[in-house]
């Protein structure tokens, strides 16, 4: 009740704010308001700010005020940005245990920082071609190359086929031809699975796979590019389920602590996802850039990156951190593996 009474409130004193300055929220000459009620919540003002909402005093009806304001957005993010990037990545134990002491506001918090870089990691992957062909023309090469090798090696199985028929009863050169002849039709088969770039999925799978995952391996095959596309949407759509599938394995870290909570082992994971994606972005762009050697180097930073984060974070001893590393790094391909089944399951449905 105290809610509404407060929502009612403020809406007799916007209506009142308005009877009694019929001209509030419109702009004069300099494109800025004049009121003397906020134009928000209808209090009273005395100052710069609302002591009510906090709203603007006087807001602005000008195009020049709209971009001064989205300048500031920009820089405001960016102050922060710059205080929680580098803290991230060399001292990312110290900057979780100052976000959950409560220094919110100097910091970028953990959800915000792993919306933009999931954002960012997918058009990255999409702008250096990891989730595209480069062109028709390089597809439409690779599938006459294999056309090319089948055709081939049909034509000498078929030469070895005459051969053995005119071979006579030498079981040692029967024997030798048919190996031949084997290992050619393995080759075909090989080549007939990989035609135009498809993967070796086979179109039955099987009696004991479930009803629901049996088109969609049958999709796989038939048209692998659409089914690639749905199961990246599914991954991007869905990726904050990477959060919920992360925590449970940290937890198993300090079992039934009193000290740390759910709460700092999600913004611990939180900022270890984000930055494991700003690892990805980095080694996208040097793909993108023409350094796809970066990718390699980069792949061994996560550990270190683990080590300092529970041993900042938790305030842990060198060989307890290690310890932990170990296991929290093997508890990632877990998650990482649960997330992958997840976004198929999903993209099967």
């Amino acid at each position: 009740m105290g809610e509404l009474d407060a929502l009612g409130e403020a809406v007799a004193g916007g209506l009142l704010a308005r009877a009694v300055e019929p001209a509030a929220g419109e702009a004069g000459d300099d494109g800025h308001t004049h009121e003397s009620n906020c134009l928000n919540c209808g209090r009273p003002l005395a100052g710069p700010y609302c002591s009510a909402c906090g709203q603007k005093a006087h807001v602005h009806r000008s195009l020049k005020a709209f971009m001064g304001d989205f300048v500031a957005g920009i820089m405001n993010f960016e102050g922060k940005f710059w205080r929680t990037l580098p803290m991230l990545a060399w001292r990312p134990g110290e900057l979780t245990r100052r976000y959950i002491a409560g220094e919110r506001a100097r910091f970028i918090s953990p959800i915000a920082l792993y919306l933009f870089t999931v954002f960012a990691m997918f058009a990255v992957l999409n702008f250096n071609g990891t989730f595209t062909s480069d062109s028709g023309a390089d597809i439409k090469t690779g599938a006459e190359a294999i056309q090319s090798k089948i055709a081939a090696e049909q034509k000498a199985i078929a030469r070895l086929e005459v051969e053995r028929r005119g071979s006579g009863n030498d079981a040692e050169d029967l024997a030798r031809l048919d190996r031949k002849i084997a290992n050619k039709k393995a080759e075909v088969d090989a080549a007939t699975k990989l035609l135009g770039g498809k993967p070796i999925i086979t179109a039955d799978p099987g009696d004991d796979a479930p009803d629901w995952i049996k088109p969609f391996i049958e999709n796989a095959k038939d048209n692998p590019e659409a089914v690639s596309l749905k199961v990246q949407e599914a991954a991007s759509k869905y990726s904050w389920l990477l959060i919920p599938l992360s925590v449970p394995f940290l937890w198993l870290l300090f079992p039934f602590s009193r000290r740390f909570r759910l709460y700092d082992h999600t913004v611990f994971v939180t900022y270890s996802l984000s930055f494991m994606m700003m690892l990805v972005i980095a080694a996208g762009l040097g793909v993108a850039f023409g350094a796809p050697g970066l990718a390699p180097i980069l792949f061994f930073v996560p550990p270190f990156h683990m080590y300092r984060q529970l041993k900042g974070a938790y305030q842990l001893g060198r060989t307890s951190a290690l310890i932990r590393t170990f296991a929290l790094v093997t508890f990632a391909f877990a998650a990482a593996g649960m997330f992958a089944a997840a976004t198929v399951a999903i993209s099967a449905i």
